[in-house]
């Protein structure tokens, strides 16, 4: 869905984490980031998506790079999110979907035969100048750490 694309500068955010800190993409200028976006906590692919990445999650830093989640849900239920399952990366409660709509993963989604808007599971590879190196739009909630080893490997 979305029209953003490798070599393109990634969009600039600002967005409340799971304990209200403020965070943007310029906090991470010099570093490589998995700004990755799921549908919503608690519900089991994007469970088995964000476990994987916990468990894989010295790996990742071990070839510095930041994992941010993103999602409509609310700084409440990432707290809980996080506390159930351990998580170690922060996740951003982007409740009125402007982190969403600047990496263009906001739109209409069916289920079940029933059209409604929604997150489409997307995740952005951004390399140390805020350029967007891959955009993982078929993820593999089972193997996402390795999606995004490869994507920053080239």
């Amino acid at each position: 869905m979305t029209t953003l694309h490798p070599g393109q500068p990634a969009p600039s955010f600002i967005g409340k984490t799971q304990n209200g800190a403020t965070i943007s993409l310029s906090d991470y200028k010099g570093k490589k980031v998995a700004l990755y976006f799921y549908p919503h906590d608690m519900t089991p692919t994007c469970t088995i998506q964000a476990c994987n990445l916990r468990d894989n999650y010295q790996e990742l830093i071990d070839s510095d790079i930041i994992i941010i989640g993103v999602s409509e849900d609310t700084e409440k239920k990432h707290q809980k999110f996080i506390g159930k399952y351990e998580l170690p990366f922060d996740l951003i409660a982007d409740t009125d979907h402007k982190v969403h709509q600047a990496y263009c993963v906001w739109g209409p989604k069916t289920f079940m035969g029933k059209e409604y808007e929604g997150t489409h599971r997307t995740t952005f590879l951004i390399n140390e100048d805020g350029e967007i190196i891959d955009v993982i739009q078929k993820v593999k909630a089972k193997e996402h750490h390795h999606q995004i080893l490869e994507g920053f490997a080239g």
